[in-house]
């Protein structure tokens, strides 16, 4: 594909650039708690979409993904039968805050980020955001958060608004993600689009979303792979 008019690249966060299974499961087991790591991330995650449909919805007023996460949280333990002081609760709620990245986004960001603008481009709050790029080691030029517009992907607001704030054309952006729904969006919108599958993002065994051949402009294995295809 051309890629010479392309002069950001946005980055989902959650599953393409991190980790949040393995990272979830670790800490869970690190502090002891009487359930399979695995599985709570599992329930929390699952909990993200109905959560941010909720606000969409106007069944709750804006809120950020920390406060979300929170609220999901409160009924996974409830569901696991576990009970936990406010303050522990609101420690392993940070979680979502230190979660590590996969072996190749930070050495794959560092290539591109010599070519294009990096953004971060994710439903997490901004200083949820700030945190996992400082935590991972994570070069990205600036962060753009659902947070600036109210609205959460993959509704268009996000994904145009970010291309405001770059002052560039949609189609002079590439939306990197892992998951073909969030990429369906943005083309949508005018973005270009990268899929960087993650088959091990929901843990051994995890179903990937499917997506047809030829359905996006870039399919990569990882960072470094998208580096070599885009020239970086």
């Amino acid at each position: 594909m051309a890629h010479e008019d392309i002069r950001a690249l946005t980055f989902d966060i959650f599953g393409t650039v991190v980790d949040w299974y393995g990272s979830i499961a670790a800490e869970v087991a690190r502090i002891g708690l009487p359930v399979d790591g695995g599985r709570l991330a599992l329930d929390w995650r699952a909990g993200y979409q109905p959560a941010m449909q909720e606000v969409r919805a106007g069944a709750l007023p804006w809120t950020s993904i920390d406060g979300l996460h929170r609220r999901i949280l409160e009924r996974v333990l409830a569901a696991h039968r576990l009970a936990l002081p406010a303050a522990d609760a609101a420690a392993l709620n940070r979680v979502w805050h230190r979660l590590d990245p996969w072996p190749d986004s930070a050495p794959g960001l560092a290539r591109l980020k010599r070519r294009f603008i990096t953004a971060t481009l994710s439903n997490g709050n901004l200083s949820l955001l700030v945190n996992l790029a400082r935590h991972g080691g994570l070069p990205f030029d600036c962060v753009l958060s659902a947070e600036l517009f109210a609205h959460y992907k993959p509704d268009p607001e996000v994904y145009l608004g970010a291309a405001r704030l770059l002052d560039l054309a949609p189609s002079q952006v590439m939306m990197v993600a892992a998951h073909p729904a969030d990429l369906r969006a943005a083309a949508a919108c005018g973005l270009r689009t990268a899929l960087v599958p993650r088959p091990r993002e929901r843990g051994p065994g995890g179903a990937m979303e499917p997506w047809r051949e030829g359905e996006f402009d870039l399919v990569a294995d990882d960072f470094i792979a998208l580096a070599d295809r885009l020239g970086a």
